[in-house]
């Protein structure tokens, strides 16, 4: 022990020596850079500025990635566009849908007005005679089939008539078409009802395809803009302390402060 002890100590004050002459480097540095710290930024910021800066392959990377996104927004935004004016199409058919069927509806209206104020005349007297009820029912069964060969009425009414179920083939025909012709206009008011919907249906479709096209044609527009060079995410500033800012030129010291760390983040984010 007291070899190793022998050897070892002499050491001692030549390392405690180097120790502090390090020591007092440092100190003498970061006095200097606090003190002066003009002479520095120089130095520093070029290599932070370079360390912080992409290498030429993630550059490409990027660019490549760009392209390819810009790319493939176009191709969207053309399509969403060509959907935009179908869906416009389909909700200009469907007005002039709507507007037949109201069209149809109002002669319906007017047939019935009109039969009406007919029907409310007294009626001719006939003889009920087993013939003139059959005239009667045959001109029932005439005037429904043609109405259901105008698409007026549906096959299942149509049944109903022949059937007689609901109807009395043997009252005059004057009432008998009052009746067939409210029926018909009861079922065109249901298709001018079931049109407007439709209407409605496709105009929400249309809007929807015509703001999806246009936020995509933006979203395809900003993708082709280049994108603006970005500032290193560090500041001088904050490597030599607080002090440097009273050395910047008037009004640089100004726009540091309103420079947050939440903006320099942003500002490293590309936007496509």
């Amino acid at each position: 022990m007291q070899t190793v002890f022998s050897t070892v100590l002499p050491d001692v004050p030549q390392a405690a020596g180097i120790w502090l002459a390090l020591l007092a480097v440092a100190a003498i540095v970061v006095a200097a850079m606090v003190v002066r710290p003009g002479r520095f930024r120089p130095l520093f910021g070029d290599r932070i500025s370079e360390a912080a800066r992409p290498s030429s392959l993630e550059l490409a990377e990027e660019t490549r990635e760009r392209a390819r996104y810009a790319q493939e927004i176009e191709v969207a935004a053309t399509r969403a566009t060509a959907t935009a004016e179908r869906r416009r199409a389909e909700w200009l058919a469907a007005q002039e849908e709507v507007e037949e069927a109201w069209r149809a509806y109002e002669a319906a209206e007017e047939d019935v007005r009109r039969l009406a104020a007919a029907a409310a005349l007294p009626l001719p007297r006939t003889a009920r005679t087993p013939a003139e009820y059959a005239d009667r029912e045959r001109w029932l069964h005439r005037a429904a089939l043609d109405a259901q060969w105008r698409k007026e009425i549906t096959v299942r009414q149509l049944s109903d008539i022949l059937g007689h179920r609901g109807w009395d083939p043997r009252r005059h025909p004057v009432e008998q078409e009052l009746l067939l012709r409210r029926l018909v206009r009861d079922n065109l008011h249901g298709r001018q009802q079931a049109a407007r919907e439709r209407e409605q249906a496709a105009w929400q479709a249309a809007e929807l395809a015509a703001v999806a096209a246009r936020s995509l044609r933006d979203e395809a527009y900003a993708a082709t803009r280049p994108e603006p060079e970005t500032q290193s995410e560090l500041s001088i500033v904050d490597l030599v302390g607080p002090e440097a800012t009273r050395e910047l030129p008037a009004g640089h010291a100004e726009i540091t402060r309103e420079i947050t760390p939440a903006a320099r983040g942003r500002a490293a984010v590309p936007a496509y």
